[in-house]
């Protein structure tokens, strides 16, 4: 039931946001160098590498760690950078991730190829065996503030509690932070 309702709902939504998504494109190349999307190499299912794309936030000689690690990440930002991550309009392309069966609509949000020390919590806590989610239950209880301990809990409880209506519960409360922008780095 979960992986119809994704592929029902990240198609409609694609569908419904055509405009907005081609809106956001047309910024993104307009006020800086590069691709609108980029394709980020993510920690999928079963700890298996799949490419996410993301509208780019910033300038294409960042270099592939998480943004915290990055030295000054505002520099890197592109001019409507911190806009798109202020209201998660960036995050919109992995829609797509849904549809094709990389993600959930609901999970743990997918590691970068990079993040050993969260792949390997996840993967001791038996998180890894989860599609990841365009957003989560860590994701609603303190997005990008939560260091890596915080999030596994999180992401083990979700695995723990993992139902439809959790889902919902989720989906449902996933709409205050990002309205908000509550819990964004850079």
């Amino acid at each position: 039931m979960k992986r119809a309702f994704d592929f029902a709902a990240s198609a409609a939504g694609l569908a419904v946001l055509a405009l907005p998504l081609a809106v956001v494109a047309v910024l993104v190349r307009a006020t800086s160098p590069g691709p609108a999307v980029y394709w980020s190499q993510r920690v999928g299912r079963g700890n298996r590498l799949f490419s996410m794309p993301k509208f780019r936030t910033m300038r294409i000689d960042t270099p592939e760690v998480a943004t915290h690690l990055l030295d000054d990440p505002h520099r890197w930002l592109t001019p409507v950078g911190p806009f798109l991550r202020k209201t998660s309009l960036d995050e919109l392309p992995q829609l797509w991730s849904v549809l094709v069966g990389h993600m959930s609509l609901v999970g743990p949000r997918p590691a970068l190829f990079n993040q050993d020390d969260l792949v390997a919590a996840r993967t001791a806590a038996g998180v890894h065996m989860l599609r990841p989610g365009v957003t989560g239950w860590a994701q609603i209880n303190g997005r990008d503030e939560l260091a890596i301990p915080e999030k596994v809990a999180l992401d083990a409880e979700y695995l723990a509690k993992a139902s439809f209506l959790f889902d919902l519960k989720i989906l449902l409360g996933t709409v205050a932070p990002v309205v908000l922008g509550k819990g964004v780095r850079a």
